[in-house]
C-alpha cells in the first residue's frame, strides 16, 4: 500500500508545486528561475519533471516537493504534509504514527486551548462588545479565532488536564507556570483577550494575549514563551492568512500588532502580516533571526510597505527592519500617518477609505526617512545635512545596485538642495564606517541557508538510523552510519540519542513515510551522508571567514593569513566532495 507520500507524490508534480511559489521557465526538458533561498540576478534554480526535484547551482538548496514546501513556508515536515495532502486531496486521518510524538501532543494542546478561548469569548458579552469597539466585526473576530482567557489562575489548567493531558504537556506548550517553591500550576494568560498564532499550514503554535482590564502591574502584551513548536523569532502573525494575496498582489505589508493586522484583513488589504512585537523589533533579535523573517515575505514578494505606529519607537522599528530588508534586495516602502495613530486606529476611526489612501501614499524608505529629517529640523539646513549622513545615507549605503543608489543621492539632493557630489563624497564614508555591518548581513543570510539544510539533512538521516534500529530487517548497517553520522557532525552516538531525545518519534515517522520500502536505503543514505559532509564544512567556512573579518579589522595579519589557508583548505575538501559526485 502506498504512503501518503507516494500518493501525494502521485498526484502534484514538482511543477505544479513549485510554479504556485515562483515563476518557471522552461529550458529543454527542465524548468528554471531565480532560486527564491537567495538573491541572484541570474536564475540558477533547475526543477526537473522527469526526476521530480530541483536543484540551485548557487546556492545548494535542492529536494523534493516535501523540501521546498519546508524551506519554502517555514514549517516541519508533518507542517508540510499537511499542507500538500489537502491540496492533492489525500487523507491524511487512517494514517497515524505507532505513537503520537511530543510535538503532535503539544500541537493538539494548543488546539484545544484555542477553542476553549473562543467558547470563553463567545459567552462573554463585555469582551466580546470590546472587541466590535475596537472596529472588529463578527465575521473577522472567527476568522482569527480570537479568544477569552478568563482571570483565573487555573482555569485552562483544570479544562486540559480534564481532557486527558499531562502537566508537563501542557507546561512544555507555555501555558502554565509553576508555582515558585510550592507543588502545583497556574494559567499563563489570565484577563487577557488571547490571538492564537499559526504557522504557515495553519497549526496554532502559540498565544498572543492582550491584557482586558488594566491592573496596574500587569504588561499590556504578554506572548507565549519558546516551545518546542514556536520559536518567536522566526514567526509572523497572520503569515497563513496573508500568504496568497502576497504572492497575488505582490506586495506585502508589515504591521506591528494584532489589531492592525486584523482591521487592515477587513478592510481589503488581506496581504497584511505583523511582527507582533516579536520578529523584528526587539533590539536582542539577531540579523539571522530578523533575515529569516523577512526572508519568508520575500520569497513570495520582493515588494513590502513598512506600516508600524507613528509614534518615535514605530519610526525606529521602521527603520530597523528597512535597513536588513533593503539589504535583502527589496523593494521598501512606508506609510505616514497622523501623530497618535496607528492602522488600527486609522482604520477604526476614519475608515477604510483613509487606511487605504495612507496605503496608496506611501513612500520609498529612503525618501520617507528623508522627509523626516526635513520635518525634524524646521528648516536648519547644516543640521539637516549632519541628520541626512547619520539618518539617510546608511540606507542608500545598504542598496546593492550603484543604479538605484545614483537615484536616490539624486532625489535626496532634489528634497534637501544638498548637492549631489557632496552626498556621494559623504556616502562613501558610510561605506567604509558600515562595511562590516553589510558584510554581517550577508553572513546572516548564508548561515540562515546553510543551517536549515544542515539540520534538515542531519534530521532526515538520524531518522533513517531510529527508524531501521527498530526494524528486524534492517536494510543498512546501522552501526556503521551512526558512527560515521557522529563523526561528520563532531559528536557522539549519546550525544545525538541526547539533543533528538524528544523528537525520535517525529523523525522515524518521516523516515518511515519516506522509506517505508526501504528500496535503495543504501544509496540514499549515502548520498545524504555527503550533502551533510558539504553542509557541515560550508557552516565550518563561514565561521571561518567571519574570523578572518575580525582579523582583517584589527589589522592581525599572521593571523588572517592562517584562518586564510583554513579557509582554502575547507574549500578544497568541498570541491572534492563535488567532484566525487560527478564522477
Amino acid at each position: 500500500m502506498n504512503s501518503p507520500v507516494q500518493k501525494i507524490k502521485e498526484r502534484l508534480s514538482i511543477e505544479e508545486v513549485v510554479s504556485s511559489y515562483i515563476k518557471l521557465e522552461k529550458v529543454g526538458s527542465n524548468l528554471k528561475a531565480r532560486c527564491p533561498f537567495h538573491n541572484e540576478k541570474t536564475p540558477s534554480f533547475f526543477v526537473s519533471a522527469d526526476r521530480g526535484n530541483y536543484y540551485c547551482f548557487g546556492c545548494g538548496a535542492k529536494g523534493d516537493i516535501f523540501t521546498f514546501v519546508q524551506e519554502f513556508e517555514g514549517l516541519d515536515f508533518r507542517g508540510a504534509l499537511k499542507l500538500l495532502a489537502a491540496r492533492a486531496g489525500v487523507p491524511l486521518e487512517n494514517y497515524n504514527p505507532k505513537e503520537e510524538s511530543e510535538k503532535e501532543k503539544i500541537y493538539r494542546v494548543m488546539e484545544e486551548a484555542t477553542k476553549y478561548f473562543s467558547e470563553n469569548l463567545s459567552k462573554n458579552s463585555k469582551v466580546f462588545d470590546y472587541l466590535k469597539s475596537r472596529g472588529l466585526e463578527e465575521k473577522t473576530i472567527k476568522e482569527f479565532r480570537l479568544g477569552f482567557a478568563k482571570n483565573e489562575w487555573r482555569d485552562l489548567y483544570g479544562f486540559l488536564a480534564s481532557k486527558g493531558f499531562k502537566d508537563t504537556e501542557i507546561e512544555k506548550a507555555g501555558l502554565i507556570k509553576k508555582v515558585p517553591d510550592k507543588a502545583g500550576y497556574y494559567d499563563r494568560f489570565r484577563g487577557r483577550v488571547v490571538f492564537p498564532i499559526a504557522d504557515s499550514s495553519g497549526r496554532v503554535i502559540a498565544f498572543s494575549g492582550r491584557l482586558f482590564e488594566d491592573d496596574g502591574k500587569s504588561a499590556k502584551y504578554l506572548n507565549s514563551p519558546d516551545t518546542p513548536i514556536f520559536n518567536k523569532s522566526y514567526v509572523l502573525y497572520g503569515l497563513d492568512k496573508a500568504k496568497d494575496s502576497i504572492r497575488k498582489n505582490n506586495f506585502s505589508i508589515l504591521v506591528e500588532g494584532q489589531f492592525d493586522l486584523a482591521l487592515s484583513h477587513q478592510a481589503g488589504f488581506r496581504n497584511t502580516v505583523a511582527t507582533s512585537g516579536t520578529a523584528l523589533s526587539d533590539s536582542t533579535v539577531s540579523k539571522e533571526n530578523a533575515v529569516s523573517s523577512l526572508g519568508l515575505i520575500l520569497r513570495l514578494s520582493n515588494n513590502i510597505l513598512l506600516a508600524f505606529d507613528s509614534d518615535k519607537a514605530g519610526i525606529s522599528a521602521i527603520a530597523k527592519a528597512g535597513k536588513i530588508a533593503l539589504s535583502l534586495g527589496m523593494d521598501v516602502k512606508a506609510v505616514s500617518m497622523e501623530e497618535g495613530f496607528d492602522p488600527a486606529d486609522l482604520i477604526s476611526k476614519k475608515g477604510p477609505d483613509a487606511w487605504r489612501e495612507v496605503v496608496r501614499n506611501s513612500k520609498h524608505l529612503i525618501e520617507f526617512l528623508t522627509n523626516r529629517v526635513l520635518i525634524n529640523t524646521k528648516g536648519d539646513l547644516r543640521k539637516a545635512g549632519r541628520e541626512i549622513k547619520e539618518k539617510v545615507l546608511p540606507y542608500v549605503n545598504a542598496i546593492d545596485s550603484a543604479i538605484e543608489k545614483s537615484y536616490f543621492i539624486k532625489k535626496i539632493s532634489d528634497l534637501t538642495q544638498i548637492p549631489e557630489n557632496d552626498l556621494r563624497e559623504d556616502l562613501k564614508k558610510i561605506e567604509k564606517e558600515l562595511k562590516y555591518e553589510k558584510q554581517e548581513i550577508e553572513e546572516a543570510k548564508k548561515s540562515g541557508s546553510t543551517i536549515f539544510k544542515k539540520d534538515y539533512i542531519e534530521k532526515r538521516l538520524l531518522g533513517i538510523i531510529f527508524w531501521q534500529e527498530i526494524q528486524k530487517d534492517q536494510k543498512i548497517d546501522v552501526k556503521k552510519i551512526f558512527e560515521k553520522t557522529a563523526i561528520v557532525l563532531d559528536s557522539s552516538e549519546d550525544s545525538l540519542r541526547e539533543t533528538f531525545k524528544d523528537s525520535i518519534e517525529d523523525l522515524i515517522f518521516e523516515a518511515e513515510i519516506f522509506y517505508g520500502n526501504g528500496e535503495k536505503l543504501n544509496r540514499e543514505v549515502d548520498e545524504l551522508i555527503l550533502n551533510l559532509e558539504e553542509e557541515c564544512l560550508k557552516e565550518k567556512l563561514s565561521k571561518k571567514m567571519q574570523e578572518l573579518r575580525i582579523f582583517e579589522e584589527k589589522k592581525e595579519q599572521t593571523n588572517a593569513m592562517n584562518v586564510l589557508k583554513e579557509i582554502n583548505d575547507i574549500n578544497k575538501k568541498i570541491q572534492e566532495i563535488k567532484n566525487g559526485r560527478l564522477t
